[in-house]
């Protein structure tokens, strides 16, 4: 799916002021309500946008501390693993990875006891082989989208303005 200039001027707004309302966006824009509508509806059906919501900060909910947990699964059981995550509710992420195990997952608790405990259920799950256990320290990039929504968007706009025809003479 391709995001044009102004889908991704959109998009940048949503993230910038996600609580303003759709005519907002489209005054600010200069776009009719009706067009931004249906890009918006256009960019969901897409998957580009996947929900709208609060961001919630698993610290202010009393668990201060984040993990990733690598867990390596007995070949055939990857699904069955990954449903018996699901219920866990410390593990707010998990995706299938390559390299030194097949699941990655963000584990978050309310202090290290509480972190191992969630370690040790993990462990007993059938189908799990291993796991090993990285605390984060301090988060130095916030889960971020808008930059990478920025360079879209320039790419979007050179290439709406030709921007990647060679310049000069032609024979």
């Amino acid at each position: 799916m391709a995001v044009d200039a102004l889908d991704a001027r959109i998009l940048r707004l949503m993230l910038e002021q996600p609580r303003t309302s759709v005519r907002e966006y489209a005054r600010v824009l200069g776009v009719a309500r009706g067009t931004l509508q249906a890009r918006i509806d256009r960019l969901e059906r897409d998957g580009v946008i996947t929900g709208f919501g609060p961001r919630l900060s698993p610290a202010a909910l009393g668990h201060p501390v984040l993990a990733f947990v690598h867990i390596e699964v007995t070949q055939g059981h990857l699904d069955d693993v990954g449903d018996a995550l699901a219920a866990v509710p410390e593990i707010i992420e998990a995706v299938s990875v390559t390299g030194g195990g097949d699941l990655l997952t963000r584990v978050v608790a309310r202090d290290n006891a509480h972190l191992e405990d969630v370690v040790q259920r993990l462990i007993s799950t059938p189908g799990v082989v291993r796991t090993r256990t990285e605390v984060a320290l301090r988060e130095r990039v916030p889960h971020r989208v808008l930059p990478l929504v920025e360079a879209v968007g320039r790419s979007a706009e050179a290439a709406g303005r030709g921007g990647g025809r060679a310049a000069g003479p032609t024979a």
